[in-house]
C-alpha cells in the first residue's frame, strides 16, 4: 500500500511539469509581441521622414503628427504586452518547476524577474498591466474629440483615477518595504 501511495504522490508532484507547456507558449507569445512591436517601430521610423517633406500641407503634417504619436503609443503597448508574457512565463516556471539559477545569480534580474510566490507574480503582472492601461488611455485620449463639458469631465476623471491607481500601487510598495526593513534591524 505504501508503494501505491508513493507512486500516486510522485505522479501528482510530477504533474506540475505540465506548466512547461504554458511556459513555452507564453515565451513564444512574448517573442511574437517583441517582433510585432519591433516591426511597428521600424515602419514608424521609416515613414517619419515624410514629415519633413516641403510639399506636405499643414493638415497633412498634423495628421501625420497625430498618427505618429498614436503609433508610438501602440509600439509601447506592444512591448509592455510582451513584458507581461515574459514575466508571466518566467514566474510560472519559477513557481511550479524550478528556480532559475542564472536569474538569481544576476543582481539586476533578481529585482525584476525572480518570482518568490504567487502574490509576487500577481503584483508584478498587475503593475505592467496598469502601465498597459495607462498607455491605452493615453492613446484613446489623443484620439478623443472633446465636444461637450461632459467629455472633458470624463477625461479628467479617467486621469484622476489613473493617478489614484499609481498612488495606491506605490503606497502598497512602500508598505511592503517597511516590514522587510524592520526584519533587517
Amino acid at each position: 500500500m505504501k508503494f501505491l501511495e508513493q507512486l500516486f504522490e510522485g505522479t501528482l508532484w510530477n504533474s506540475r511539469f505540465v506548466v512547461v507547456v504554458a511556459v513555452i507558449a507564453s515565451i513564444a507569445t512574448a517573442f511574437t509581441m517583441f517582433f510585432v512591436a519591433t516591426v511597428d517601430a521600424y515602419y514608424l521610423v521609416a515613414h517619419i521622414f515624410h514629415y519633413a517633406a516641403p510639399d506636405l500641407t499643414v493638415e497633412a503634417r498634423k495628421a501625420l503628427h497625430d498618427d505618429t504619436i498614436t503609433h508610438v503609443v501602440e509600439v509601447v503597448d506592444g512591448y509592455l504586452l510582451a513584458l507581461v508574457m515574459l514575466i508571466f512565463s518566467l514566474g510560472m516556471y519559477e513557481l511550479f518547476v524550478s528556480d532559475i539559477d542564472q536569474a538569481r545569480a544576476n543582481r539586476a534580474s533578481s529585482k525584476i524577474l525572480v518570482i518568490e510566490n504567487l502574490d509576487d507574480l500577481k503584483n508584478r503582472l498587475a503593475k505592467v498591466i496598469l502601465m498597459i492601461l495607462i498607455v491605452l488611455l493615453f492613446e484613446r485620449a489623443i484620439k478623443m474629440r472633446i465636444e461637450t463639458m461632459l467629455d472633458l469631465v470624463y477625461l479628467g476623471a479617467s486621469i484622476s483615477l489613473i493617478g489614484a491607481a499609481l498612488y495606491l500601487s506605490h503606497a502598497a510598495d512602500k508598505q511592503e518595504e517597511k516590514p522587510a526593513a524592520q526584519k533587517e534591524h
